[in-house]
């Protein structure tokens, strides 16, 4: 008899044991996310937590931002303050593209600081590009997303175009930088890209840096004053710098050619400011050029659906002119 209840209880708490699995399984199913395909239904956190985006997937959505558990990907505007027409259509097809890009064995993210780094300092664990590869050899774009030096928005400010730059043949990278160390990451980037050069196959000759919003700023400073006033040593500067959406007023006779774009409605940056300096740039000697698309507000990105769509084509022209 002793023996039978004995039993029973192992068995009673092997049921247990597994009933609790299975409900622990179900609360942490994302850590474990093996999707083949991602939807518009898709929760951010299933993507965050997918088995392909292992030790940089927390880094593809804003680590600034609390996201809740149950939003997907056809619901993300909130955590993107500040920003406009989000596409649907276009975020999925950047996370499936990383995807993809995965499991076909090439490489997407890449650290900038060194483990020891990281390790002394865990915050810059927070930081990386996310390479859009174009064709091998091919020059390469390197893309700041804004967010106010609060987040990196870059689901809409930056993965856009540098996948469109890659489907262009371009190598793009986009850089998840810390807000308060915005510059420093952004010289360290560029440090490591021409320093792992011939490992990612891209030339870093003529190459641009690109920016929206607070992204902009970033870009526009690194042109001005380069890698050397940011930690680095002098690495050649970018022979294009592009710019959207930024009311940057400074112009300090350094700039390499500018090409800027922003709409007559965005209440952050004044378009009347940005169209004053483009003028005193070209004044300067330098080549510059403005965009300016009636009736759009802030953070349109890559402007699908609204009169600025295609004004990415435009830019890369730009650049081209210029390499």
């Amino acid at each position: 008899m002793k023996k039978i209840t004995i039993s029973i209880v192992i068995i009673g708490v092997m049921i247990v044991g597994l009933f609790g699995y299975f409900n622990r399984s179900e609360e942490n199913n994302h850590e474990t996310n093996q999707l083949s395909h991602f939807t518009k239904n898709t929760k951010v956190y299933d993507v965050i937590y997918h088995e392909s985006f292992t030790g940089f997937g927390n880094l593809i959505f804003p680590v600034d931002r609390t996201i809740d558990k149950n939003t997907t990907l056809d619901n993300i505007d909130d955590i993107y303050i500040w920003y406009n027409y989000i596409n649907d259509d276009k975020t999925v097809e950047i996370v499936n593209y990383m995807k993809e890009q995965v499991d076909s064995g090439n490489k997407i993210f890449y650290p900038i600081y060194s483990e020891e780094e990281m390790d002394v300092d865990p915050e810059k664990r927070n930081t990386g590009i996310f390479f859009f590869r174009g064709n091998p050899g091919a020059k390469m774009a390197i893309v700041n997303a804004g967010g106010g030096f609060m987040y990196v928005g870059a689901m809409q400010d930056s993965f856009p175009h540098a996948l469109e730059l890659s489907k262009k043949g371009y190598n793009a990278f986009a850089l998840i930088y810390r807000p308060d160390t915005a510059m420093q990451d952004l010289a360290r980037a560029i440090a490591f890209i021409f320093e792992h050069a011939e490992e990612l196959q891209v030339d870093t000759s003529h190459y641009s840096v690109w920016g929206g919003s607070a992204g902009g700023r970033m870009a526009a400073w690194i042109g001005n004053y380069g890698t050397e006033s940011y930690g680095e040593k002098a690495y050649p500067r970018p022979a294009t710098i592009v710019m959207q959406y930024t009311g940057l007023s400074e112009v300090t006779g350094d700039e390499p050619p500018t090409y800027s774009c922003v709409g007559t409605n965005d209440g952050i940056a004044n378009y009347r400011i940005m169209e004053e300096r483009t003028r005193r740039i070209k004044a300067n000697g330098t080549d510059a050029e403005i965009e300016i698309f009636e009736g759009l507000p802030h953070g349109f990105g890559l402007g699908i659906g609204t009169n600025a769509e295609g004004w990415i084509d435009h830019a890369i022209t730009f650049w081209e002119n210029h390499m």
